[in-house]
């Protein structure tokens, strides 16, 4: 048996930065509209939302933007995560293919979510909210926001679609275990869950209608902020630590990869892992081949439109370009409750049609 193969990075190899991927781009990202107006969105419009740090970075165009030394001291107590080179897969593939795999799932949640997490409720905190409300799919982005809400003292909502509310009650009781409050969605809480209960008594839910219920607890508030796990400019730019730690850890190996793949539900794992590569790519001439793959239940970039849309079933968020299955899309209740949302994120989709992705 082939032994297996770790790449780690020892504590001084954090990234200081994350990676902005606009600075890079070609073309600019096409701006967010108002709902009301159809007008590009300005500062002012998410302040009922997100603290100005993150509507900040969700518009900047800088390439680096410095990671917080109070959230690299949460990073250390699992990052920088293992790369591993598969040598059983390739032995049973039989491939002349070197495979190498990045592992969130040593984080305390299990996944990727908490390098946004940590960092939004570190800029909330900051900006003095005294509460969050999110939505969740299966149920990873709901807990890992309720860790890091709870080591900033933050109190919690989450809308968990229902399917996986009632799928995987072990999510709940962690976010539960952190302090949050779960709430299956649609609720009977909001006017956005009453209206789609209304009409659809049964409903499974899904990630625009709980979006919708998150967003308008968040506003009916002055002390309260939302937050989102994926989708987002500054989401994707948190998660983009992966792939540099990967690159570090590639040239351990003495390496470099000819293919780089992520999975795509909303975004920001496929963003983490792509993003600084293709960043070389468009700043170094390199050719890696960037691919996402989605679920064929939920096939954003190969069966959506690339048009302007709501990112909520409620249509109350601003209007995105992105691929999309239309906001009211309610896809069937399959178990992957992450990979459900009915759009992509812009910048995702903003690539693929400069054709820098497959």
């Amino acid at each position: 048996m082939s032994k297996q193969i770790k790449y780690l990075l020892d504590e001084s190899s954090l990234p200081k930065h994350w990676y902005n991927l606009q600075a890079d781009l070609p073309e600019p990202l096409p701006p967010a509209l108002h709902p009301g107006t159809g007008e590009p969105i300005g500062p002012d419009d998410l302040a009922p939302l997100f603290p100005m740090d993150l509507i900040q970075q969700e518009v900047s165009r800088e390439r680096h933007i410095d990671i917080p030394e109070p959230v690299r001291d949460i990073y250390r107590q699992w990052r920088c995560t293992p790369l591993y080179r598969a040598r059983q897969l390739e032995k049973a593939l039989d491939t002349p293919a070197r495979i190498y795999y990045k592992y969130e799932g040593v984080s305390p949640s299990g996944s990727h979510k908490p390098n946004t997490a940590v960092a939004q409720a570190f800029y909330n905190q900051a900006a003095g909210v005294k509460k969050l409300t999110t939505e969740t799919g299966a149920g990873q982005w709901g807990s890992s926001l309720a860790y890091a809400a709870k080591l900033f003292g933050i109190d919690l909502q989450v809308y968990m679609v229902r399917i996986s509310f009632d799928q995987k009650p072990y999510r709940k009781a962690m976010m539960e275990t952190y302090g949050a409050r779960c709430i299956a969605s649609p609720s009977g809480t909001t006017h956005a869950g009453r209206a789609i209960l209304s009409e659809h008594p049964d409903s499974s839910g899904s990630l625009g209608i709980a979006i919708s219920e998150a967003v308008e607890a968040a506003v009916a508030s002055d002390d309260t902020r939302y937050a989102l796990g994926s989708v987002l400019n500054h989401v994707l730019m948190h998660q983009s630590i992966i792939g540099l730690e990967s690159l570090q850890q590639l040239e351990m190996a003495d390496d470099y990869p000819d293919i780089v793949i992520g999975c795509t539900g909303g975004g920001s794992n496929f963003a983490g892992i792509a993003f600084p590569f293709l960043g070389a790519n468009l700043r170094e001439g390199n050719s890696t081949r960037i691919i996402g793959v989605e679920p064929a239940a939920c096939p954003s970039l190969t069966r959506g439109k690339y048009a302007y849309d709501f990112g909520d079933t409620g249509r109350i968020t601003p209007l995105v370009k992105m691929h999309t299955l239309g906001s009211g899309f309610v896809p069937s209740a399959f178990h992957a409750g992450g990979l459900r949302y009915h759009g992509m994120s812009p910048l995702v989709s903003h690539i693929h049609q400069l054709g820098l992705m497959e």
